[in-house]
């Protein structure tokens, strides 16, 4: 299922895309918004898999509301302007549609997103899990042992790593980082977090299905809902149907 947010200042705009999306059985409309604030909001709460994203609204645009977000989701922009194409694929989009755009359209749109979405979920594992993590440090490099790490937070174009009392920035990316650490020992857990199993000492669940993950350095690290499941399975707990 590919759970989609509909940002767009205009209802109508809003309610047709909605109508259309409602056609497609592994499409579910979890939000529609219309300000930048209420689109960085949403993203958060909701962890749509998807963004159907207008650029010009209130508040500031639809490239603000993506540089808000540490880890965007796939986004395929909407709108009725077509010269801020080039710079939609600078930010990594999957598509741009023009208004007035038709069904036929808005279904090409949709098969780059499944192809994205395939192309993303696909665990990228090394042969071997590295032995240190190279950390800069101005001019030196500290050489981090993965077993000093206890959870890492993605930021933008980086990925800080959080050990004991430390923390340091990585340029990468959060699923790319985490492929590089051993999958025994280190579980994504949220779009934006991963952490490292052994360091989890406490889980609270939530109102909303999500799991708080109280660590050993007394750290909480909220799970995302759509990651519940194999949270509860990598930590032992009876996983819900």
């Amino acid at each position: 299922m590919i759970r989609t947010l509909v940002v767009d200042d205009e209802p109508p705009a809003r309610r047709r895309l909605a109508g259309m999306l409602s056609g497609y059985p592994d499409v579910a409309v979890v939000g529609e918004c219309a300000t930048v604030t209420e689109a960085v909001d949403a993203i958060a709460g909701e962890e749509p898999d998807l963004v159907l994203l207008d650029i010009a609204m209130p508040g500031g645009d639809g490239f603000r509301a993506l540089a808000a977000v540490a880890d965007p989701p796939a986004v395929v922009f909407v709108t009725a302007h077509p010269e801020h194409a080039a710079r939609a694929f600078e930010v990594a989009a999957v598509d741009y549609l023009v208004k007035p755009y038709d069904r036929a359209r808005l279904a090409v749109a949709l098969n780059r997103v499944r192809a994205h979405l395939a192309r993303s979920r696909v665990p990228a594992r090394p042969e071997a899990a590295v032995a240190r993590l190279p950390v800069e440090l101005g001019r030196r490099t500290r050489l981090l042992d993965p077993g000093e790490i206890d959870y890492l937070k993605a930021e933008g174009n980086y990925v800080r790593v959080y050990a004991g009392g430390a923390s340091y920035l990585v340029r990468d990316s959060l699923t790319g980082l985490v492929a590089r650490l051993d999958p025994a020992q280190f579980l994504r857990v949220h779009r934006s977090f991963a952490v490292r199993l052994d360091r989890v000492r406490e889980v609270e669940t939530l109102r909303h299905g999500e799991l708080a993950l109280r660590l050993r350095t007394g750290a909480v690290v909220i799970s995302g809902r759509r990651y519940r499941h194999q949270v509860r399975a990598a930590l032992g707990l009876p996983v819900e149907p």
